[in-house]
């Protein structure tokens, strides 16, 4: 059997699940609108300039990508104000994840992770033979105190994303600082900032700061509010010598030259970012109404998505929205069975949401 030469660390994880294609379901299911408001997406799609960028890249594709991506970099160095060599570039944020744990975790180190967050760090930890330490939420955000006190001369890495996913929710300044305040730099806290742009809160922490003070990471995309989920870019911001020790172990040509040329164009479209946080703040704000005059419980969000409690089956509602035409994301791999999380769309999209809702409530 081929079971019995799999990696004993591989057998026993489950894998991740993505939501399906909008067009697979249209044949499945036998509908022809269907809006997807399941994988935390950009509602306006990718910014003109982008586009303009993908299709002159596309001409250029029988050429190998710039392995370092050097343009890129320069062009995130002037935007984030910190140095090329603080950067590692990623096939999405994902693919940082799995470089910092394949660059600084032996096997059975600790990682420290909450539960319910990006089911990405218990999975890839897994591969690597770390050990996960998993805490749960407290007030549907990082429970920073009890992390810090989970802390062992075994702990590598920390994660914390911020803004959690999936409940939207963020710790602030304060609360960071307390928490960095004689962290030992023999681990790495890793905060994951996929969201960062959508958060409305003014004490937000600007981790940035704290690079080369600590041994802290920042991770962050243009999956959500660049809209470029499929292209796969993302970036993290380390001390040099973290990023340069990441480097060895990336992949050549790991970030396909399209994906390069876009972001470039994109990081410098500061119109369409705010226009998609703008749509953001006025679909969540009404949804927020049409909820509470619906009755239902839901957790403030400092992201792009909203976590609600149907107080029934997650994965029932799911189905049945399906059927209506609305992907959502039923939260039962996360262990939140009656929850599902909904990306906020256009406004189109957030009614059609709402009226499928209440139709299967």
């Amino acid at each position: 059997m081929i079971k019995n030469l799999v990696r004993k660390n591989v057998i026993g994880i489950k894998p991740y699940e993505p939501g399906k294609p909008i067009e697979e379901l249209k044949r499945e299911l036998g509908i022809s609108s269907i809006v997807k408001m399941a994988s935390n997406e950009n509602p306006l799609g990718p910014s003109k300039n982008a586009i303009k960028a993908i299709k002159k890249a596309a001409l250029s594709v029988n050429r190998y990508p710039d392995g370092s991506c050097y343009y890129f970099k320069q062009a995130l160095s002037r935007s984030l104000n910190v140095s090329a060599d603080n950067l590692i570039i990623g096939n999405g944020s994902n693919e940082i994840i799995e470089l910092a744990l394949r660059t600084f975790v032996n096997k059975d180190d600790e990682v420290i992770m909450s539960e319910p967050s990006f089911l990405i760090y218990n999975i890839a930890c897994k591969v690597t033979e770390g050990s996960p330490v998993v805490l749960p939420l407290k007030d549907f955000k990082a429970d920073l105190a009890a992390i810090k006190a989970s802390i062992t001369d075994k702990t590598k890495l920390i994660f914390i994303d911020n803004p959690n996913n999936p409940t939207g929710r963020s710790v602030g300044e304060a609360e960071i600082e307390k928490f960095l305040e004689d962290i030992s730099p023999n681990l790495i806290v890793v905060f994951d900032e996929a969201y960062y742009e959508f958060v409305e809160r003014e004490d937000f922490p600007d981790t940035k700061r704290y690079i080369g003070r600590k041994n802290v990471m920042i991770l962050r995309t243009f999956s959500k509010a660049h809209g470029l989920s499929g292209l796969r870019i993302g970036y993290g911001i380390a001390e040099k010598e973290t990023a340069a020790f990441m480097n060895r172990v990336r992949q050549p040509f790991n970030v396909n030259s399209v994906a390069q040329a876009a972001a470039i164009a994109s990081l410098e479209d500061l119109e369409h970012i705010e226009n998609s946080k703008l749509l953001i703040l006025e679909g969540k704000h009404y949804l927020y109404k049409q909820l509470e005059v619906f009755g239902l419980d839901y957790v403030k969000s400092d992201t792009n998505f909203i976590l609600i409690n149907v107080k029934q089956s997650g994965r029932d509602i799911f189905q049945k929205m399906l059927k209506r035409g609305v992907i959502v994301r039923d939260m039962n791999a996360y262990g939140l069975d009656s929850y599902i999380r909904v990306t906020i769309g256009t406004m189109a999209e957030n009614r059609k949401f709402m009226k499928a809702l209440r139709g299967v409530l």
